[in-house]
């Protein structure tokens, strides 16, 4: 990782996780800039040494990305067939040019985008926004409490706020505009898709998602140490709503 920091000039570079595939895995690592609410640059491997730069996330690319369903195969260069779009999009994509097809290496990036926007996550205060609208690391952050950390509102989406706008001015009152600027996990849809544990005699608060299986969050309290990994085949767990 640090010969991709180097490489690539990124502030900060940490390993994001492995998508299991039928036949090899994905090791996925992101890079930062100073700028965390910038996009970020991700890069896989499939052994660990050789790394390429994937192409940017585009909503295109998610949107044709959720209508696969199965397990990734391994193969960057492997395509899938989109079997399950409709006739309309079908056309449409034909007189744009562009081919019925979505490559391995496409749903990868759009897979990883997917995780990251639903359960990516922080803790409370760990990052601020300037007045200018630029996200960076808290150098005051000294970690949650036990308490606080057992609690899901005190950890946010990293990712643009959606239930945040919707709040009214009376709410958003009590709210400091600084550390207070993304979604909370406490009203994600389906009530139930976290799992918050204590671990290690109170001294490590672990988070896992449900909804994205895989998916593991740590934190430290009242220390700076946290982050998520995640270890899974990539597939959402779209039968949540009925387990729970």
């Amino acid at each position: 990782l640090l010969l991709l920091r180097r490489d690539y000039r990124f502030q900060r570079v940490w390993f994001w996780g492995c998508v299991q595939g039928v036949r090899g895995a994905y090791y996925i690592a992101e890079g930062l800039g100073a700028d965390r609410a910038a996009p970020r640059s991700r890069l896989y491997s499939l052994n660990c040494v050789e790394w390429s730069l994937l192409p940017p996330a585009t909503e295109e690319m998610v949107a044709r990305a959720e209508q696969l369903k199965g397990r990734f195969q391994g193969d960057p260069s492997f395509e899938y067939e989109c079997t399950e779009i409709n006739a309309e999009d079908a056309e449409r994509l034909l007189e744009d040019g562009k081919e019925l097809t979505i490559k391995e290496e496409s749903r990868l990036v759009a897979t990883i985008e997917q995780i990251d926007r639903a359960v990516g996550i922080i803790p409370r205060g760990a990052f601020v926004k300037t007045p200018l609208g630029s996200v960076h690391e808290n150098r005051n952050f000294e970690g949650l409490s036990l308490t606080e950390a057992k609690k899901l509102s005190s950890y946010f989406h990293f990712t643009e706020p959606v239930n945040l706008k919707n709040k009214t001015l009376l709410e958003k009152a009590d709210l400091d505009p600084s550390t207070d600027f993304l979604d909370s996990l406490e009203h994600d849809i389906p009530a139930g898709s976290w799992t918050v544990q204590v671990e290690k005699g109170g001294t490590v608060v672990v988070l896992r998602s449900l909804l994205w299986l895989g998916l593991t969050f740590y934190h430290v309290p009242l220390t700076k140490q946290y982050g998520y990994v995640y270890f899974g085949t990539g597939e959402k767990n779209l039968d949540l709503p009925f387990m729970l």
